[in-house]
């Protein structure tokens, strides 16, 4: 698989069960409470393509994979300063 480039990556936090975006990146919304299952993010880790419905815009990510820390998706979610 090619590298997935910085812009197309979103920060996400996990607290107990709970997968959270800290601002949506489609509406702007903050401390978005995801409808992620802690399987599908063990998924995803393993580079298992999820689509997340996220509840604030009803926009949709496609994450191709996932680490600690961010998304990474098919698209682009910010500036890229390069």
């Amino acid at each position: 698989m090619s590298i997935i480039p910085f812009a197309n990556s979103w920060p996400y936090e996990k607290q107990y069960q709970d997968i959270y975006l800290h601002e949506c990146p489609f509406c702007g919304e903050d401390q978005v409470l995801t409808h992620m299952k802690i399987r599908d993010l063990e998924e995803a880790k393993e580079g298992i393509k999820k689509q997340l419905n996220l509840p604030c815009c009803h926009a949709r990510l496609t994450i191709l994979e996932a680490d600690e820390d961010y998304f990474w998706t098919n698209q682009s979610l910010r500036e890229d300063r390069s």
